[in-house]
């Protein structure tokens, strides 16, 4: 299967943010099969010399790092390059921090794990549009087991405190952990 045709503009630099290498690679690839000239950046670090050195006229970046916060390239992309267009992503989705990417300068707030073609449709939507909404969005069990699995990680994956601050029985919460994620 081919990837849709995107109106891509000439300066068609993109960074990609994230420390998840598989989905980070997957991502820049179907991007570049989309027309992008694609950099992919694992740290904060490296995509602020990146921002330095030659900001991109798109950015996606991951919302939590091993080492900071997307937003704060969100920030330094806008001092160096006032209009590269950045959509967030993140496994941790709740209104808060979407309010707060919005505020900061993100075009546009997507949940992981995103499809490349959500990306380009809110990346390249004529500022000032909503894009058209996702043709396959995450289903409310997925939502919930993204919502558990992040709790999990947050309590230093253990079953007792996840279980408690959930509000669920522990054996209820193994049996969920055990399973694979709902599509």
């Amino acid at each position: 299967m081919s990837a849709p045709e995107y109106n891509i503009p000439d300066d068609n630099t993109i960074m990609i943010l994230d420390d998840d290498g598989p989905f980070r690679n997957r991502l820049g690839r179907a991007l570049t099969n989309r027309g992008f000239e694609v950099t992919t950046i694992e740290t904060v670090a490296e995509a602020m010399d990146r921002v330095k050195s030659d900001p991109p006229a798109f950015a996606v970046l991951d919302m939590r790092l091993e080492d900071g916060n997307g937003l704060t390239v969100v920030d330094a992309l806008h001092q160096q390059r006032g209009d590269c267009k950045i959509v967030m992503l993140t496994g941790y989705g709740n209104l808060a921090t979407a309010v707060h990417a919005i505020k900061a300068g993100a075009i546009d707030y997507l949940a992981k794990p995103a499809d490349a073609d959500d990306v380009c449709k809110a990346l390249l939507a004529p500022r000032g549009e909503q894009p058209a909404p996702p043709e396959n969005p995450m289903s409310a069990d997925r939502v919930r087991w993204e919502h558990i699995q992040r709790v999990y990680e947050l309590c230093g994956k253990n079953v007792s405190e996840t279980a408690r601050r959930l509000n669920m029985h522990r054996r209820t919460l193994q049996r969920i952990l055990a399973k694979r994620a709902p599509r």
